[in-house]
């Protein structure tokens, strides 16, 4: 079904539409639901739109505002809809929805749509504990469940999982776990459970196959204190939390914790995604877990993620051509061909501040010939330089840091652009004044007669000098701005000062 055939009446909702009128009555009941609820159409989604049979569907979270309603909704389209960045559309906010539908759905109107349907949603006056968690649960769209695990239905374990889900890490013996910060908003929820409840859905997820479905944010809040709450990869995909975002998170190929406001890297979990699909018999089981990885990584700027989606593209055509799984594993040598793929040359200095750690294992280190530095007078050593033996881990954070390195030369180098653009501009903008104005004071001057008086013709005369020098010194002045073609380190430090008000040290 193609886009065109459903860009829709664009008049469906102008208001004098007999089911507009009939669904604004439907939009009058609104009853309050429940934590976690989800549900198909009116009155809190749309329905028959943009064309008949066309459902859009909700779901809500468990933070609750004071006035009632809560706090965290979602809106998807149907499936047919264009996709964002690569993967469905869900919305999180009433302004990206409302930007996607101007984007997709030019000529709709884009009021009538929202008037259609009510956006805040009222909640249950129920504690979560009501809420029957299997009925929502969160399920990735395929054979490979991330939640429904086998017992997260049963009562609460008041000496393990808050959920009752019997499968989660909390309950697990031995459980060697970095500790968590306390967290006194969705965790004071009688059945969120930190180990196992998604954030964002407040669905179970699946620590089945190393858990590639969740990421769980390890930043440090407080000193051996973690945050520790975690999402389901696709709920953090939909909600523009994941993946490569602009705006205000600014995210590339990362994580944003709602919780925390931290950012996670994902670039090292896709990695182990296509590690643990080495071990998958099913073709549309890898296949699914791949097309996920491909959507973290759709629109990074950074190298190693562009050469990583390259690589799930290669295993993805296989896998398309029918090609063996072992000899598409072999092929990519168990997946440290891309690992070398993203790494070069790489030496990290252990006794730096940023990476020296005291508990550095001996065996991660070894001696490369001359491993002393040597100070001013011979034989005064300065300490060990050490080279570690984990490149790939080494190359990771190079790159990030060219990355990161070569996004800041480019914005400071447009910030540059844009203060030279301006000041330019702004200078020719007032030159021309000036020469307005001359051409104004000597039509006043042609206009003297004979029988003018004297003192008159004198004044308007001297203006015209005093006009004509100053355009002259503002020329001058624009001639030597326009030396900025050089670059700004090559500038005196007065005509930045003077001209571009930026202050330089001498």
């Amino acid at each position: 079904m193609t886009k065109a055939r459903k860009l829709m009446n664009v008049d469906q909702f102008d208001g004098s539409n007999g089911n507009a009128k009939s669904s604004n009555k439907k939009i009058i009941d609104l009853k309050p639901v429940p934590a976690c609820a989800s549900g198909v159409g009116l009155p809190y989604a749309p329905e028959d739109w943009p064309n008949p049979g066309d459902n859009w569907t909700w779901k809500v979270g468990n933070r609750k505002a004071a006035s009632g309603h809560w706090i965290d909704r979602f809106i998807s389209p149907p499936g047919y809809f264009p996709k964002v960045s690569g993967c469905k559309p869900r919305f999180q906010s009433r302004v990206s929805l409302e930007k996607y539908i101007r984007s997709e759905f030019p000529y709709a109107d884009a009021d009538a749509f929202f008037a259609s349907f009510t956006w805040r949603v009222p909640a249950e006056w129920t504690s979560l504990a009501g809420v029957e968690k299997s009925s929502n649960a969160y399920k990735y769209n395929g054979s490979l469940e991330v939640s429904g695990l086998p017992g997260s239905e049963s009562a609460f374990n008041s000496s393990g999982c808050k959920a009752g889900n019997e499968m989660c890490s909390s309950m697990k013996e031995n459980n060697d776990r970095l500790k968590v910060k306390a967290c006194d908003i969705c965790c004071n929820e009688s059945d969120f459970c930190r180990d196992c409840c998604c954030i964002l859905c407040c669905g179970n997820v699946d620590y089945a196959n190393g858990g590639f479905s969740f990421v769980r944010c390890q930043a440090i809040l407080e000193k051996d204190l973690i945050c520790g709450h975690l999402a389901h990869i696709d709920c953090a995909l939909r909600a523009y939390m994941a993946g490569t975002v602009g705006g205000s998170i600014g995210l590339d190929a990362e994580y944003y914790c709602r919780r925390c406001d931290n950012k996670t890297d994902l670039i090292q979990h896709v990695m182990k995604m296509i590690q643990i699909c080495e071990s998958f018999d099913s073709r549309d089981d890898i296949e699914k877990v791949l097309n996920l990885g491909s959507c973290i990584l759709f629109g990074s700027e950074k190298v190693r993620a562009k050469k990583l989606r390259h690589s799930i593209g290669t295993i993805v055509s296989k896998l398309n051509r029918g090609i063996n799984l072992a000899e598409i594993w072999k092929a990519e040598n168990d997946i440290s061909t891309i690992s070398s793929a993203l790494s070069g040359r790489e030496i990290i200095l252990l006794d730096s501040p940023e990476n020296s750690r005291d508990d550095t294992p001996m065996e991660s280190i070894f001696d490369v010939g001359n491993s002393f530095l040597y100070g001013k007078n011979e034989g005064e050593l300065q300490g060990p330089l050490y080279i570690t033996s984990d490149h790939t881990d080494v190359s990771a954070k190079l790159e990030d840091e060219i990355d990161h390195t070569l996004r800041s030369l480019k914005n400071s180098q447009e910030s540059e652009y844009k203060i030279a653009e301006e000041k330019l501009y702004a200078q020719k903008d007032f030159l021309l004044g000036l020469y307005q104005q001359l051409e104004v004071e000597r039509g006043d001057l042609a206009r003297q007669t004979p029988f003018t008086n004297g003192s008159d013709s004198d004044a308007l005369l001297t203006s015209v000098l005093s006009r004509v020098d100053q355009i002259k010194r503002e020329e001058i002045k624009l001639k030597q701005m326009m030396r900025i073609a050089e670059g700004f380190a090559r500038l005196p430090g007065t005509i930045l000062r003077d001209y571009f008000d930026i202050l330089v040290d001498d």
